[in-house]
């Protein structure tokens, strides 16, 4: 009897693992499918083009800070960098009317916050912010693929769970 009672346990010890094994198998599968599925509501390039069309660059002159209403000597730099505004820069004005240097702007658009960064008028709609962080998320959290791979490498030599 005390021979059936470790046999027992041994093959159900070696069905848990198969489960787990094909269990993790499964998840994987289907991960690759959504991902290769998925192409994302709005990547990042999307996103900037989005911010393009609805606040197009400009480039700056002595000219164009008259028609900006920048007013020295509080306006004519950029308040992300510090920066004064150059001949020929690219800027990108807000319809709160703040200017900045466009590259500041975008990037504080694309990975702090959607909005203004002095007044805090929104810049871009929710839906559009949430659409890219998701897909921003999906791509950091698809690095959890490493430790399903570790554990499947586990699994498939078998000789680290086994006692």
């Amino acid at each position: 009897m005390a021979i059936f009672s470790k046999l027992f346990h041994k093959l159900c010890y070696k069905i848990i693992i198969l489960l787990a094994f094909l269990l993790t198998e499964i998840i994987i599968l289907i991960r690759k499918l959504k991902s290769s599925s998925y192409t994302g509501p709005i990547t990042t390039k999307k996103y900037l083009r989005f911010i393009e069309e609805k606040n197009p660059t400009i480039c700056y002159s002595k000219k164009s800070s008259k028609l900006l209403k920048l007013k020295p000597p509080r306006h004519v730099e950029c308040t992300l960098c510090l920066s004064e505004f150059m001949e020929g820069e690219k800027l990108r004005s807000l319809k709160c009317q703040h200017t900045f240097h466009r590259d500041c702007l975008d990037t504080w658009l694309k990975d702090y916050c959607a909005t203004c960064p002095l007044c805090r008028l929104k810049v871009v709609s929710d839906d559009v912010v949430s659409q890219h962080r998701e897909l921003r998320k999906q791509a950091d959290s698809n690095g959890n693929g490493e430790q399903l791979t570790y554990f499947l490498a586990v699994l498939r030599g078998g000789n680290t769970l086994q006692s």
